[in-house]
């Protein structure tokens, strides 16, 4: 079990999370555990704030191994889940109704040692505005954790399916889009999502694929022999920081660093 500073999965984690599940979220909680335990080494517990967390998947965690977490998220039956799922938990976790651009009037400037900022770019209306706003919340030397979804991942999935012009769509839309009937509005590239990031006056600190390989192998294989998960998840780790492979993710990971002052 893992400190408070850290975010490694404990008893009642491991029970939540097995298989294909645990799989495919074990590159991002390992990034998290490294992030958190560089800005925060010495003083325990930490400010985090998830924006787009909805009902707590990584809220109520963060909260059970002590770090003080507020969630932003703009549907009331999100923070409806995420207050019940506190509950049970029996953890506190502030919550707001609002989107990524509230944050200067919801939380104020420097609010935050960590920003989490997941699954939100691909949907907002325009990345750069709510890039500052995510910079603003977050404390000189704090870090910004991004997920979205990977441009190369989608034409290799819809190529893989047998959809090879939509393949070819996606790698040529400038928003990684195969057509109208795509549900995605945005997917991003390790160079599209790193220059996002600069022009914030944010640091490129690290860069992790998510889901590799575990989204092309089938769950069921993966859910009832336990070795083959922890097999996949060696691998997914090993190729999270591969300079090639990490751009064929289903997600991409950025860790944004606020230079201090």
């Amino acid at each position: 079990m893992s400190d408070v500073r850290g975010v490694a999965v404990d008893g009642r984690q491991q029970k939540r999370m097995r298989g294909s599940g645990r799989v495919r979220s074990a590159v991002l909680w390992d990034a998290l555990r490294t992030v958190l335990d560089r800005i925060a080494p010495e003083s325990g517990p930490g400010d985090v704030v998830d924006v787009g967390g909805g009902t707590g998947g990584f809220a109520v965690p963060l909260a059970e191994l002590g770090h003080r977490v507020t969630v932003v998220d703009s549907s009331p039956d999100a923070l409806a889940a995420l207050e019940r799922r506190a509950a049970e938990s029996g953890v506190k976790v502030r919550s707001f109704q609002g989107d990524a651009t509230d944050l200067p009037d919801l939380l104020g400037p420097d609010a935050a040692d960590l920003v989490l900022c997941h699954s939100v770019l691909e949907y907002v209306d325009d990345p750069a505005a709510t890039m500052a706003a995510l910079t603003g919340t977050v404390r000189p030397g704090g870090s910004v954790s991004l997920l979205v979804a990977g441009q190369i991942a989608a034409a290799l999935h819809r190529a893989v399916a047998g959809h090879f012009d939509d393949a070819r769509r996606v790698l040529a839309d400038p928003s990684g889009r195969w057509g109208e009937g795509d549900r995605m509005p945005r997917r991003f590239t390790r160079e599209s999502l790193s220059s996002l990031v600069r022009d914030a006056g944010l640091r490129v600190a690290e860069l992790h694929g998510v889901r590799i390989f575990a989204d092309l192998v089938p769950s069921g294989m993966i859910d009832s022999d336990a070795d083959s998960a922890e097999a996949l998840i060696a691998l997914e780790s090993a190729a999270a920081v591969h300079p090639v492979l990490r751009d064929l993710a289903t997600q991409l990971h950025l860790v944004a660093d606020k230079p201090a002052r």
